[in-house]
């Protein structure tokens, strides 16, 4: 499980095709000071299993489920993302329960500067509209954040300059494509009320 709080900013040194997906390894050194083969790791928001740890570089194996239902088969080399290791037990909650599962890939409509900071519009794939509500709990991109407004395509949220600072969403543009993983609660919610009315 996570937070939605990214602890570093890592980038990608490799990125190769096997039989299995790609392998992917990213240079991550605060984060692979306490990672072992075989935790859990969030980049981007999906999450990834360690396979290897050399010099402050993590690899991990993408198979083609994860590349299909993610944006993780676009990283290139040189690609800064958001790195968040598992949350261990006595940790802090700073974000929200985040797993790591990425329920569907966004598109960025609009970023827009303001006196307020950063607002940036991302649209909202159909099947997942109904788990997102206006102040509720949202991952973008590895990076728990509140839903500002919502509108008939997506759903806005307004970017502070610290997350600008130490996520890759101070780099998103029109036409993005990015990781969105819906409040796992309204997710249950929903599951327990078509229960009850069959």
């Amino acid at each position: 499980m996570f937070t939605g709080i990214v602890r570093e900013l890592g980038r990608v040194a490799s990125v190769a095709e096997n039989a299995s997906g790609i392998r992917l390894e990213i240079d991550a050194p605060l984060t692979a000071a306490s990672t072992a083969v075989g935790d859990s790791v969030a980049v981007n928001g999906c999450c990834l299993t360690a396979i290897s740890r050399v010099s402050g570089r993590i690899a991990f194996d993408a198979v083609p489920e994860t590349l299909a239902r993610t944006s993780i088969g676009g990283l290139r080399v040189g690609a800064a993302v958001n790195v968040e290791p598992a949350l261990r037990v006595g940790e802090p909650l700073g974000g929200h329960y985040v797993q790591g599962h990425v329920d569907g890939v966004g598109r960025v409509l609009a970023v827009e500067d303001g006196p307020e900071g950063r607002r940036v519009s991302v649209e909202l794939p159909a099947e997942l509209r109904r788990f997102v509500v206006e102040k509720g709990s949202l991952t973008l991109e590895g990076v728990s954040l509140t839903v500002a407004a919502l509108d008939g395509q997506g759903f806005t949220v307004a970017l502070i300059p610290h997350t600008l600072a130490v996520t890759t969403l101070g780099g998103l543009a029109r036409g993005a494509l990015v990781n969105l993983e819906v409040d796992v609660l309204a997710r249950y919610v929903e599951r327990l009320l078509s229960s009850a009315s069959l």
